[in-house]
């Protein structure tokens, strides 16, 4: 299998989000407005975490896959890039996990 990134899926939802709602599950969630993918993303998060429960490791794979396709599908909704967030992750592992998050209660 060749490489696959978030930034390769990006672009796909990119494209299927101008397809008509009628042809595009891509499009039609963003149709529904910010709400529509964010309640999906939220839905396929929980089934992740009951499969990591449950050990359920082929389940797991499957729901972490539908959570990264509903949150790129979220982002978009939401004019956010996987660039920004990427640029995010990098700006708060330049410290240990404990520190970045003890800076985030200041703010």
């Amino acid at each position: 299998m060749g490489s696959f990134s978030l930034t390769d899926l990006e672009r796909i939802v990119a494209e299927r989000a101008s397809a008509p709602p009628s042809e595009s599950h891509t499009a039609k969630l963003l149709a529904g407005g910010p709400a529509k993918p964010a309640k999906k993303l939220g839905e396929e998060a929980v089934e992740a975490a009951i499969a990591a429960v449950m050990g359920d490791r082929q389940g797991l794979v499957a729901e972490a896959a539908d959570v990264l396709y509903h949150l790129l599908v979220t982002l978009r909704a939401g004019g956010v890039t996987v660039d920004e967030v990427m640029a995010e992750l990098a700006r708060r592992t330049a410290q240990s996990g404990l520190a970045e998050k003890a800076s985030r209660r200041s703010e």
